[in-house]
């Protein structure tokens, strides 16, 4: 299971993300990414959504850690 960050500063807000896994991740009111729950999805789906994010504001890591995506 990856560990799921975001650069909130990175985040346009274009929402792709939250499409792709609304049980993964939400819009707040200032329209930046929330991650609500990444263990609802599989890591296929996570990588989906990761990479559909034009800004790379989310980042993916494995259990040790390690930066899987971008």
């Amino acid at each position: 299971m990856y560990k799921v960050k975001v650069d909130r500063d990175l985040c346009i807000g274009i929402g792709n993300c939250v499409a792709i896994a609304p049980t993964v991740f939400q819009l707040d009111s200032d329209n930046k990414l929330l991650v609500i729950d990444p263990s609802s999805v599989t890591d296929e789906v996570l990588m989906k959504a990761a990479s559909s994010c034009p800004e790379n504001a989310i980042l993916l890591e494995d259990d040790k850690g390690n930066q899987v995506y971008p």
